[in-house]
């Protein structure tokens, strides 16, 4: 069962239906009309995060924001608005408290997904640890979170802590600061290159302690440059094995 819960609000049906074919895969999805239902919905049973167009008849989204940050239950729920690029710089952009992100109308679906996956993601990652038995860590399997997803959230949250990948016969640490990887080691391979091997693997365990740290510095790229030129030499590899 996927672990987060999102509520997705938009009044035109054609976009509702699109959003829903890209972000199904990566939460459990629920849906609403317009704001008053949603409204309805998240009274009864919030989720974890929103979804919400701003313009739409009745509850517009910015009321619907308004509405829940007033009930103790539904204050710290993490928004994700989607609206023209007016409607964000003057009448949204003010709304910082839980706000995520701004998606400008139209969108590319891709772009679109990226973007709410990385709060998916960063949401999951905090629900592991809620559940996690010992205080500090959170352990998973890669099939549920890959490599890449788990590097994102750690850089989203500004997270300090070890990151430690078993894959089969092989372990790769990672040490971040603030949400940058500072330190990987994968038996005699450190740094980038320890990263860059290490993300190809798509099955196995992994623990965060959020208490170890180390003070040595191997890795020279930020944690988005390190998955931008994964993603690259990935799909170099790819390239060359069709070739």
């Amino acid at each position: 069962m996927k672990a987060v819960r999102v509520l997705v609000v938009e009044d035109n049906p054609l976009v509702m239906e699109l959003i829903k074919r890209g972000l199904e895969p990566h939460c459990e999805l629920s849906t609403a009309a317009d704001g008053a239902d949603a409204l309805l919905q998240v009274i009864d049973n919030p989720p974890d995060m929103i979804i919400s167009d701003y313009k739409m008849p009745g509850i517009d989204g910015r009321q619907l924001y308004e509405k829940l940050r007033g009930r103790d239950r539904t204050k710290g729920l993490p928004f994700i608005f989607i609206a023209g690029r007016a409607d964000i710089e003057e009448r949204l952009r003010p709304l910082v408290d839980g706000v995520e992100d701004f998606i400008i109308k139209p969108f590319f679906l891709k772009e679109f997904v990226r973007r709410a996956k990385k709060v998916v993601d960063r949401l999951q990652l905090e629900k592991m640890q809620q559940r996690s038995a010992r205080p500090g860590t959170v352990q998973g399997r890669l099939e549920e979170m890959s490599i890449m997803d788990l590097l994102q959230s750690l850089e989203m949250g500004q997270k300090s802590c070890r990151l430690t990948i078993n894959h089969g016969s092989d372990t790769c640490e990672m040490f971040f600061g603030a949400g940058a990887c500072k330190h990987a080691q994968l038996g005699s391979v450190e740094g980038n290159a320890a990263v860059f091997k290490a993300v190809t693997w798509n099955d196995g365990e992994f623990e965060i302690d959020f208490n170890a740290t180390s003070d040595k510095v191997t890795c020279t790229m930020s944690t988005q440059g390190l998955l931008m030129e994964a993603f690259r030499l990935i799909d170099e590899a790819s390239r060359d094995a069709q070739g």
